[in-house]
């Protein structure tokens, strides 16, 4: 599950790291992102004229897919994840996962670990790193949903997977994260078929992350500053073994 994030890098570093030199780099650390907030993601562009290269291109969406064939965005579901495992199999995410595969760069997120209800104790939020620090790139899905009136609105998902052993013990979900060795493959629609890039969607190898306990500030979608990742004094917690049968977490917003 994958229900906030930070991208927290200068402007300069995120465009290097994505490969993307046409876009405004005038965009703020952002320490809370939440889901119907606009996010920056890459796509695949055309090739320029007498290039080999592939072009990228990064622009703003808002986290929060809607299918193409939806008539009313506010009576449909917010998807801000969908599960790696069966989204070329839904109807929501079929189309986008064969034609409209991106990128979706990010320093880390956040994650809860939610105790039983009758325990009465509160949740714990993680903040949740590459060890090594600096940008990563988590899978995502877009479309572009056209009102009845024709006006556009980009609209995205990030592609969930199961959690590696440093994950589980807070939750059994965890973001899909792209290496930048395969961002041309994971890209490319026109070539590569889903099934082509199927292998890109297991969890990251289980030293890549660290989680952090931090404060519950980052609950609140306001506060916005870097004192959300400061750490707190928490035990650290026992990894969960997989849950069995289906995951309906796509549709919540934590």
């Amino acid at each position: 599950m994958c229900g906030r994030y930070a991208l927290t890098q200068s402007p300069n570093d995120i465009l290097h790291f994505v490969s993307v030199v046409d876009f405004e780099p005038d965009f703020p650390a952002r320490f809370n992102i939440a889901p119907t907030q606009p996010i920056l993601v890459v796509m695949q562009a055309d090739r320029q004229p007498g290039s080999n290269l592939p072009e990228r291109r990064a622009f703003l969406a808002r986290w929060g897919f809607i299918p193409g064939w939806v008539k009313d965005m506010k009576e449909f579901p917010l998807l801000i994840n969908a599960r790696a495992e069966t989204a070329i199999g839904k109807a929501s995410f079929r189309a986008a996962m064969r034609h409209r595969r991106i990128l979706v760069p990010a320093s880390g997120f956040y994650e809860w670990m939610r105790p039983p209800k009758e325990s009465g104790e509160t949740s714990q939020a993680f903040w949740i790193r590459p060890k090594n620090g600096g940008v990563i790139a988590f899978a995502g899905l877009a479309e572009t949903w056209s009102s009845a009136d024709g006006s556009e609105v980009d609209t995205a998902a990030i592609l969930t997977t199961k959690a590696n052993r440093t994950i589980r013990g807070i939750h059994d979900r965890m973001p899909v994260v792209i290496k930048p060795e395969d961002f041309d493959r994971w890209l490319e629609c026109k070539t590569q078929e889903p099934r082509h890039v199927a292998d890109l969607l297991s969890p990251v190898e289980e030293d890549f992350f660290e989680a952090i306990p931090v404060s519950d500030l980052v609950n609140k979608v306001s506060n916005m500053g870097p004192e959300l990742q400061k750490p707190v004094a928490v035990a650290m917690p026992e990894e969960k073994p997989p849950k069995p049968g289906k995951d309906k977490s796509q549709l919540s917003l934590f």
